[in-house]
């Protein structure tokens, strides 16, 4: 009798049998987690239509351009004039422009982004990190027409020709590089601090325990386990940097041609688009529909770097 009560009372330990479980889920249906996984794979969806949505509105008028225009002489050619009367549709200058002030706005991010996630998320204390990364942070909330206008009345006459003494003009790549820079350091410093910040201390507690300095932990511990977010933060800035519309508009110059070097000034793929959008060309031409084909152009070469991207996240992604 008492074997059989035991039995009985372990049964009813191991809880209920996996058939009754599975009718009272069927009989008490969690619909608040079935409409939470409705609107989030709706959020989903809403970015891959969106993204669906921009390459048919680009390719489209870049089909009907490449139809009057050959593609080698689009990629090859080294004059840019699409609205003059001897036409030109190469597009190598826009491309060298968009190259250098890319360069330059990376050289300027990517050491001082680091530095700055690396101050952040191992040097600094919790009441300094507190002020510091907002006050860092309203650097990426300054309008970019803002920016602009601080590189043309300030950066490229007072700092490159003052105080460099470089021989640059009103406009210059290299100016429009400079301060785009600026601007992503917040992006590049936030994200990189975000992934030191997640390395478990115990991989620092050991290399102390090594008799390894801070430096040497940052630099070899932290920052290796942390590559894969940091990766992602400088192809963020990548991309912020080639998008960038403004800033290049207003300082790096309207004259398309092939630029040597970033002193000279030269018109980017954005700078081309934002000053041909406020023209009046006619909807369907093929002066409009070059506004497209550089469209697509840019689109493709930001979808490339994130296709690289990805592939090198994969690559030195860790987990704890």
């Amino acid at each position: 009798m008492n074997v059989t009560t035991t039995s009985t009372a372990g049964e009813g330990a191991k809880g209920p049998h996996p058939g009754h479980v599975s009718s009272l889920r069927s009989a008490n249906p969690r619909y608040g987690e079935r409409i939470i996984r409705a609107i989030l794979a709706a959020a989903a969806a809403v970015s891959i239509l969106t993204t669906v949505g921009i390459v048919v509105s680009l390719l489209t008028p870049a089909v009907e351009f490449f139809t009057d225009v050959s593609i080698v002489e689009f990629f090859t050619g080294t004059r840019w004039a699409p609205t003059f009367a001897d036409p030109s549709f190469g597009v190598l200058p826009l491309v060298t422009a968009t190259f250098w002030t890319t360069v330059v706005a990376l050289a300027v991010a990517v050491p001082f982004g680091l530095g700055a996630a690396m101050y952040l998320s191992e040097y600094a204390s919790e009441g300094v990190r507190r002020i510091l990364k907002p006050v860092l942070e309203i650097l990426a909330g300054i309008p970019t027409v803002v920016y602009g206008f601080f590189a043309l009345q300030f950066v490229i006459p007072y700092v490159l020709r003052g105080w460099l003494g470089l021989d640059v003009g009103t406009f210059s790549a290299l100016g429009a590089g400079l301060v785009m820079g600026v601007m992503i350091i917040p992006t590049v410093a936030s994200l990189s601090e975000d992934a030191m910040s997640a390395v478990p201390m115990s991989m620092r507690q050991g290399s102390f325990a090594l008799g390894a300095n801070r430096m040497q932990t940052t630099v070899r511990v932290v920052v290796p386990a942390a590559m894969s977010g940091i990766i992602a933060a400088i192809v963020l800035g990548i991309s912020r940097a080639v998008g960038e519309t403004m800033i290049v508009a207003i300082a790096s110059g309207q004259q398309p041609v092939i630029l040597r070097d970033p002193l000279e000034a030269g018109q980017t793929m954005t700078g081309f688009i934002a000053s041909a959008a406020l023209g009046d060309s006619r909807v369907g031409s093929l002066e409009y529909n070059t506004l497209f084909a550089v469209g697509l152009l840019l689109f493709a070469m930001t979808l490339v770097v994130n296709l690289v991207s990805v592939r090198l996240v994969r690559r030195f992604r860790e987990a704890y």
